[in-house]
């Protein structure tokens, strides 16, 4: 029963990568110790028995199994560079798939990969196909779920002051805007919600900043409130660098929609009662 609580979904999201271009990616080495392989010698077999069904399967190798270097300290300030690879969703599916089957580590890390694998598939194929209304209640509703998930993070790392907290984050990804910032700039009303009255482009921005805060809190094991608060205004503000460096629109600058989210539902309800008459 204990192993059964000591394994979750968090072992393999917490060792989740992002890169500048926002693509999720898992470190092999690290993957390795989530599925309890002590030797890499061992596991560099796995990975080849994943690279050929990877190939069989008609993807190109390189896409999902993309090899690097690292440096590793060794006694007496030494280093010496090791082999590993940035591993894909997919690659990491085909990993467990052919790893081994008797430790449960293994057969948890089977389930979450094949079933997060098709989450993603059908995501991103429905998705396109949103109208823009559409993406923004899609965006909101992770980012209600991200934010829950992300204010448990910011408990366990000491935070008691939440409102604080947030707006650590909002003034790293808008330039030093608070969220009652945001919401005067955007001419809302005392207590509506800024989220809310967001397109789907900038919802994207704070779910990504929101995910990877909880992130960089469960990684690096941060357990006081001051570091907590660095942590979110590092992340906000990174992601911000991000999307100038790549020519986007910074997330001020992006336009409010005509409605928000609130009124927008309660039209839908409205035409749904007037077409159930």
């Amino acid at each position: 029963m204990n192993k059964i609580i000591k394994y979750n979904e968090k072992n393999f999201e917490n060792i989740k990568h992002i890169n500048q271009y926002g693509i999720e990616f898992w470190y092999a080495r690290e993957l390795m110790i989530a599925l309890e392989y002590k030797r890499w010698d061992k596991f560099i077999n796995v990975i080849e028995n994943a690279k050929v069904a990877c190939e069989k399967s008609n993807n190109l190798i390189d896409d999902h199994f993309s090899q690097v270097g690292k440096m590793i300290k060794l006694a007496k300030g030494a280093e010496r560079k090791i082999l590993d690879y940035e591993l894909s969703r997919y690659a990491c599916y085909l990993i467990v798939q052919n790893a081994d089957p008797r430790k449960e580590c293994v057969a948890l890390g089977q389930t979450y990969f094949a079933v997060q694998t098709r989450k993603q598939e059908i995501s991103e194929m429905e998705y396109s196909k949103l109208s823009e209304d559409e993406k923004r209640l899609y965006q909101r509703n992770l980012t209600k779920k991200g934010n829950l998930s992300l204010n448990q993070a910011a408990k366990n790392a000491g935070v008691k002051n939440f409102d604080r907290f947030h707006n650590f984050g909002y003034k790293g990804l808008y330039g030093g805007e608070t969220a009652d910032d945001i919401a005067k700039r955007k001419g809302l009303r005392y207590r509506e919600d800024i989220l809310d009255n967001m397109g789907s482009e900038e919802l994207a921005a704070n779910l990504f900043r929101i995910t990877q805060t909880e992130a960089k809190l469960n990684r690096e094991n941060i357990k006081t409130e001051k570091e907590a608060n660095k942590a979110h205004y590092t992340i906000g503000k990174n992601i911000r660098k991000v999307i100038q460096e790549n020519g986007g629109t910074l997330p001020e600058n992006l336009p409010k929609p005509k409605k928000s989210l609130k009124e927008l539902t309660k039209e839908k309800i409205i035409i749904k009662e007037l077409e159930a008459k």
